[in-house]
């Protein structure tokens, strides 16, 4: 392929992913298929001859589309969103154009710089203390992570090299295997997967804390829990705080939390990948407050402010920060133009039109919930404070489990549930951005059309 097909070619790709996502909720929003459906559609092989672009495109189709899962579709409620807009599809084709590996200055100025600032910017979106940011000094600042997962690993690396070091500089014949193996991290019993994986990597064990009737953890249990290890002689050194955890969207009290592991000197790192993205909205930025205890924070603009994925914003205090810049940052060395979407999203939405699309997401939960309570059927699992609800069936989890099976079953709109205080619970979260209210009210009709159904078979 040339330059001139490449142009031809390029415009005709551009048609068939506008006619793709204008036309996104005719298809089914999850796939009709069984594990292993594709192998049996392509050759065992790879083609020894140059095949027609006219042939690869007529299998996206016959080939692609039967096994999509369609997270843009407004019929998407499962997991939390993925953002996605034109202006970020369109800087992702110059990154890849582009095609730098920034892993230093020298090897990209332009990807480094415009990440740093970046960073910056959205640092003072989200009204970050002065020393989250790097300015022009380059001390503190953020970093662009693949994933939230990611940055709770980078994070928990970090804090253990830390107290190695000040360990050893007072007592040089302890050996840092010795101390690895007394160290003690922290997470909520809410906590994504991912921390508790951070900690198997990092060698170091992991404790989940018990939650309120908030699913928040509190001061308290985590003073206790410290006197606790320290007595038995452990090394607490790292808390991972959630703010919008996975199934519910709750929030660990940071403004307590955060004194006490500045005063027990634990790296503190907080884990918004969801909720932070809200944080630009003035009505929201209430939640933030204690990040200025924080030695890390994170979340994902890949999730709700429109940057297609990857891009994870972590950001580290400049003055506790024990990481050089960019590169060392991260497990990779290499790394994407991923700043060029940030920089088209913000300027061609603008603060006010980002703010204007989390809102328009939390009201349509809003909306939802106010319809499940109407229906005294249903109950409200947990506080709705941003796009996700959490809602059950009054009565057993066997009952709420199979009125999901038959919500997914139906395929009309898709759904994942979560375990709350041992009930089954079924989340429902705003998800895509052409998301509108008539698709809301389609799929509680549907959702309280099959309960109506399952009731009437139950035993009377």
């Amino acid at each position: 392929m040339d330059a001139a097909e490449f142009r031809r070619r390029g415009k005709e790709m551009v048609d068939y992913v506008a006619d793709y996502l204008e036309n996104i909720e005719k298809r089914q929003v999850y796939p009709d298929v069984e594990p292993g459906y594709l192998r049996s559609l392509i050759p065992e092989e790879a083609p020894e001859e140059a095949e027609s672009y006219e042939d690869v495109v007529k299998d996206i189709e016959r080939v692609i589309m039967p096994g999509v899962t369609h997270w843009h579709s407004p019929y998407f409620y499962a997991y939390f969103p993925t953002a996605h807009s034109f202006p970020a599809m369109l800087a992702d084709m110059l990154c890849g154009a582009i095609g730098c590996i920034g892993f230093s200055w020298a090897a990209s100025p332009a990807c480094t710089e415009l990440e740093t600032v970046m960073l910056d910017w959205l640092g003072k979106m989200l009204k970050l203390p002065e020393d989250f940011l790097a300015g022009t000094e380059g001390r503190g600042g953020g970093v662009i992570q693949g994933t939230a997962s990611e940055a709770t690993l980078i994070a928990l690396l970090a804090a253990r090299s830390k107290i190695v070091k000040l360990i050893q500089a007072d007592h040089p014949d302890r050996s840092e295997t010795d101390i690895i193996s007394k160290l003690v991290a922290y997470s909520s019993d809410q906590a994504h997967s991912s921390v508790e994986r951070a900690g198997l990597i990092g060698g170091v064990r992991m404790k989940k804390m018990p939650t309120d009737s908030k699913f928040s953890v509190r001061g308290a249990a985590l003073q206790k829990v410290l006197e606790e290890d320290r007595a038995a002689g452990l090394i607490p050194f790292f808390f991972c705080a959630t703010l919008g955890t996975t199934p519910s969207c709750a929030f660990d009290c940071i403004t307590e939390l955060g004194p006490i592991c500045n005063a027990e000197k634990i790296w503190m790192h907080i884990d918004a990948a969801y909720a932070g993205s809200a944080f630009i909205c003035p009505e929201f930025r209430p939640l933030l407050n204690g990040v200025e205890f924080a030695d890390s924070f994170n979340f994902n603009p890949h999730k709700w402010l429109l940057v297609n994925f990857d891009c994870s914003a972590m950001c580290q205090q400049r003055k506790r920060s024990q990481l050089p810049f960019m590169s060392h940052w991260q497990i990779p060395l290499g790394r994407r133009f991923r700043s060029l979407k940030m920089w088209f999203v913000f300027r061609m939405y603008g603060l006010k039109g980002l703010q204007a699309y989390i809102r328009k997401h939390v009201g349509l939960a809003k909306e939802f919930e106010t319809l499940v309570r109407a229906d005294q059927r249903f109950e409200i699992s947990a506080d709705v404070v941003l796009g996700l609800v959490c809602f059950r069936f009054k009565g057993s989890n066997e009952l709420n489990e199979t009125l999901l099976k038959r919500i997914n079953r139906a395929r009309k709109i898709h759904l994942v549930p979560c375990q709350l205080a041992g009930k089954f619970v079924l989340r429902f979260a705003v998800c895509a951005r052409t998301t509108e209210s008539r698709h809301v009210q389609e799929a509680w009709s549907h959702i309280s059309h099959l309960a109506s159904e399952l009731l009437q078979e139950l035993p009377h």
